[in-house]
């Protein structure tokens, strides 16, 4: 076969036949090199904080001390012991699971809900306006969350106290009664997160083929059944990944919120104290970090064992929603 013929055999070959050509990183970084400029301080955010620090891990089985730094002496599962021994321990891990679990079930319906019915909304105008409106919350600080709570709750003039007084009734006092404050604490999270969760969701139901609605149209299926049949279904693998990534901070309480929203209180920290909260206030109070560290660790590690074990069961059993 001469040079020409082989020039025009090439030409007639299907594109995927065609042999591809290597890219070296060089070649991927000068090509991309905006898309990498612009996640250069997100990578240099992640190792500082993920990976250089990781060396300092080893405080958590020291007897820390200024002076002598990551080389303070060993002490083994000493601190461990002492987190482990405490009457703390049960609680702050019960709440912290607890609350977690709730805000994910609940958190996820409501967004995938909510996703559902902003993908439902033909008016455009309206369509900005309440995306708009659900995301403010999201940006509010969890200190003036807290304010605006207390002018709700507060018991000499909360707004609901007022409302009770004026209708007969008795004033309650919101902040010495645990029992009320899961719901509170549900409701607040649901308020302030969900708006920026259910983009995420509506994202991927913008993403699904107009072909199989009208298709379904067509054949007569109303608009709860094209939702149930089609919407839900090709939703699950968002909806699996999003459950996912959430397992893994399982252990890992919303700092800001209780911290902003519970404080110093005592009467709630039976339900409301997190592992995140009882960490500062241990290494407020104590001014120990290897203690502080070991807490941090023991986080750490169950939240690495969560994400394997329910990927891996999410991969036996519904493949396309595994992260890996």
């Amino acid at each position: 076969m001469n040079r020409s013929e082989a020039v025009k055999t090439k030409q007639n070959l299907p594109k995927k036949d065609l042999p591809k050509k290597k890219t070296n990183v060089f070649q991927e970084l000068w090509r991309n090199k905006f898309l990498y400029i612009l996640a250069v301080p997100a990578m240099v955010y992640v190792f500082v904080y993920s990976y250089a620090s990781l060396p300092y891990v080893a405080i958590a089985f020291e007897k820390f001390n200024y002076k002598t730094g990551i080389l303070s002496p060993f002490v083994g599962f000493d601190n461990f012991k002492y987190f482990f021994q405490s009457s703390w321990a049960w609680l702050v891990t019960r709440n912290t699971l607890v609350i977690n679990v709730v805000f994910l079930i609940f958190g996820t319906i409501f967004a995938v809900l909510l996703a559902i019915i902003l993908n439902e909304i033909k008016k455009k105008k309206f369509l900005k306006i309440t995306q708009s409106t659900m995301l403010f919350p999201y940006f509010i600080s969890w200190v003036i969350v807290s304010y605006m709570l207390q002018g709700l709750l507060g018991t000499e003039n909360g707004l609901i106290n007022n409302l009770i007084a004026n209708f007969g009734g008795d004033k309650t006092n919101f902040y010495s009664t645990p029992s009320y404050w899961y719901p509170i604490l549900l409701i607040l999270h649901i308020w302030k997160n969900t708006g920026y969760t259910a983009i995420i969701y509506l994202a991927a139901i913008t993403g699904i083929d107009e072909g199989l609605y009208e298709a379904a149209y067509i054949d007569g299926a109303t608009r709860m059944k094209r939702i149930r049949y089609i919407t839900l279904p090709l939703l699950m693998p968002t909806i699996c990944i999003m459950t996912l990534m959430s397992i893994g901070k399982i252990f890992y309480g919303d700092f800001g919120m209780f911290y902003a929203i519970i404080r110093d209180n005592s009467s709630l920290m039976p339900i409301a104290e997190v592992i995140d909260t009882y960490v500062y206030r241990t290494f407020k109070n104590t001014g120990d970090p290897g203690l502080s560290m070991a807490i941090g660790l023991y986080q750490s590690v169950v939240g690495f064992i969560l994400v394997f074990t329910s990927n891996r069961v999410v991969k036996k059993f519904f493949p396309e929603g595994a992260l890996f």
